[in-house]
C-alpha cells in the first residue's frame, strides 16, 4: 500500500505561483530509493528559496530535504567538506567559520541547502573571480529514477555531472556534495563604496577596477531616467586579514553572526509599496552612501542583508512578487541594459531591491547553468497582473536580442519558446535527461511550463 502523503500549498520565495502538492520529509537517506521508485512524479526541495515554481511537483510528491542534513567528512588541512544535500550555508557558517573557513560561493541568502545550491548552480558577489558553485564541487552523489546511487564528477559520469549543475533537480535527487571551503582569517570584509551617477559610470568602475576586489556588487536605481538612468552605489571588498583588524576585534573575528530577530508578521498592504515611496527610498539610499574606503563590514550585512528579517517576502503583500534576473554578454550589455532600465522606469514596476553585478568566465561544459561573461541585473517587483506580464515579455525580447538569458532559479513565468532560445545547450541536456530519467519521473511546475520533459 502506497503511503498517504499530506497535501500542502507550496510556492517559491516570491509566493507566486503556488500549487497543491503532496509532501514528504524523509529523515534517512536509506528511505529515498524506495520512495523514488514508487512515485511516478516527484521533485526535491530544500528551503524553498528559489523564487518561482522550480521546487513544486503539482501532480506528484515534493520531497523536502531539510532533515537530510548531516556532515559526513571534513578535512581541516584542505578545507574539503562532504555533506548531505540538506546541509545549509547557515550550517556551514555555524560550524566551519570558527575554524577559519567560508563557503567558496554564496548567494544573497544563507538559507539555502547545498542540494539547492548545486541544482541552481548559485553564484554570488565573487563570480568575476570565483565563478559559480559548480567550480568548487569535486563530486556529488545522484539518486536516479532507477533507484541507483550514481557518483558524479568531472571524471566519473561527467555528462550527468554537468547536466545536474543548474539542472533544477530534474536529473535526480542529490544526496551528498563534496566541495572545498575557502580559508579566511576573519568574518569581516574591507569594503569600498562608490557612487555612480549613471549606468555608464557604473560600468566603467566595474570594468576598470573589479579585478582589485574579490567581492563586487552594485545597488542600482531602476526608476531614474535621463542623465541619471541607472545611477548606482557600488560596494566592493576583500576579506580582512587578522592583522588588519583592531586588537579589540581579533578575539571574535571568526565568530558567526547572531541570527536575525526581526520578523514581518503579516502581509504588508500593497498601498505601502508604491512607485512614489520606492522613488523616495531610492533617492535616500543613493545620497546616503557617499564614497568611502576601507570600511570594515561583517559578512552578515555584506552577503546577507535581508536574512536578519524573517519572512521579508511578506513586504510585497499577499499577491507575492517576482524577481527578474538576466545576464547580458559584454558585447551587448550597455545597450541592452539601457533598454531594460528604460522599460522598467517607464512602467514603474521596480522596487527598492535591484542589483547589478559583473560575471566572469563560465565553464564551457555547462548546459543549463545561468552565469556567462557579462553583466547581470536582478530586479524585484510586486506581482501586478497582466500589464506586468506584457512588461516581462518585453524584457525577455531585449535579453534575447542581446544574446542573454534569464535565471531559472528566479523565474516564475517565462515561456518555453523564449527559454529554448536563451539556452542553446538545451537539446544536449534533454538527451541526458532522456537517458537517466526516461519516464520523466523528476518533474516540477517549472519543467512543465518550460517543456523540459525528457
Amino acid at each position: 500500500m502506497k503511503p498517504a502523503f499530506p497535501e500542502q500549498e507550496l510556492g517559491g520565495w516570491g509566493r507566486f505561483p503556488t500549487a497543491r502538492t503532496r509532501v514528504t520529509r524523509p529523515e534517512q537517506m536509506a528511505a529515498l530509493a524506495e520512495l523514488v521508485t514508487a512515485q511516478p512524479e516527484l521533485i526535491a526541495r530544500g528551503l524553498g528559496r528559489s523564487y518561482g515554481d522550480a521546487a513544486v511537483a503539482p501532480s506528484g510528491v515534493t520531497l523536502m530535504t531539510e532533515r537530510l542534513n548531516r556532515f559526513l567528512d571534513f578535512n581541516a588541512a584542505t578545507g574539503v567538506v562532504r555533506c548531505e544535500a540538506g546541509v545549509t550555508i547557515e550550517d556551514l557558517l555555524r560550524h566551519l567559520l570558527p575554524r577559519g573557513f567560508f563557503p567558496p560561493v554564496t548567494p544573497g541568502t544563507k538559507f539555502v541547502t547545498l542540494g539547492g545550491a548545486l541544482a541552481c548552480d548559485v553564484h554570488g558577489k565573487s563570480h568575476h573571480k570565483d565563478g559559480s558553485f559548480s567550480r568548487h564541487v569535486s563530486q556529488f552523489t545522484l539518486l536516479t529514477a532507477a533507484g541507483s546511487l550514481v557518483p558524479c564528477s568531472r571524471e566519473q559520469n561527467p555528462e550527468l555531472f554537468w547536466a545536474t549543475m543548474g539542472g533544477m533537480g530534474l536529473t535526480g535527487i542529490i544526496t551528498d556534495v563534496t566541495f572545498k571551503m575557502k580559508p579566511v582569517e576573519s568574518g569581516l570584509v574591507r569594503v569600498d563604496y562608490d557612487r555612480a551617477p549613471n549606468l555608464d559610470r557604473a560600468l566603467e568602475l566595474f570594468e576598470t577596477t573589479d579585478q582589485q576586489y574579490t567581492h563586487s556588487v552594485a545597488w542600482i536605481d531602476c526608476l531614474t531616467k535621463g542623465r541619471h538612468l541607472g545611477r548606482s552605489v557600488l560596494m566592493r571588498g576583500n576579506w580582512a586579514a587578522a592583522n588588519d583588524l583592531p586588537e579589540r576585534m581579533r578575539p571574535t573575528a571568526l565568530r558567526p553572526a547572531p541570527g536575525g530577530r526581526l520578523s514581518v508578521p503579516f502581509d504588508v498592504p500593497r498601498l505601502l509599496l508604491n512607485p512614489f515611496g520606492v522613488r523616495v527610498f531610492n533617492s535616500m539610499f543613493y545620497h546616503r552612501h557617499r564614497t568611502r574606503r576601507g570600511m570594515l563590514v561583517s559578512y552578515e550585512p555584506f552577503f546577507y542583508p535581508l536574512d536578519k528579517i524573517r519572512h521579508w517576502n511578506r513586504l510585497y503583500g499577499k499577491s507575492g512578487f517576482l524577481q527578474y534576473q538576466c545576464v547580458l554578454p559584454h558585447a551587448g550589455a550597455r545597450d541592452g541594459m539601457i533598454q531594460l532600465l528604460e522599460l522598467l522606469a517607464r512602467e514603474g514596476h521596480a522596487s527598492f531591491l535591484a542589483v547589478l553585478k559583473r560575471f566572469g568566465d563560465s565553464d564551457p561544459n555547462q548546459l543549463l547553468s545561468f552565469p556567462r561573461p557579462g553583466y547581470t541585473l536582478a530586479v524585484d517587483m510586486p506581482r501586478n497582473g497582466a500589464r506586468q506580464d506584457v512588461l516581462l515579455d518585453a524584457l525577455d525580447r531585449v535579453v534575447l536580442k542581446a544574446g542573454g538569458r534569464v535565471y531559472l532559479a528566479k523565474d516564475a513565468r517565462m515561456g518555453a519558446d523564449h527559454f529554448r532560445a536563451m539556452y542553446p545547450e538545451l537539446p544536449r541536456w534533454l538527451e541526458i535527461k532522456r537517458r537517466v530519467d526516461p519516464e520523466n519521473r523528476f518533474s516540477s511546475a517549472l519543467s512543465r511550463r518550460l517543456e523540459l520533459a525528457g
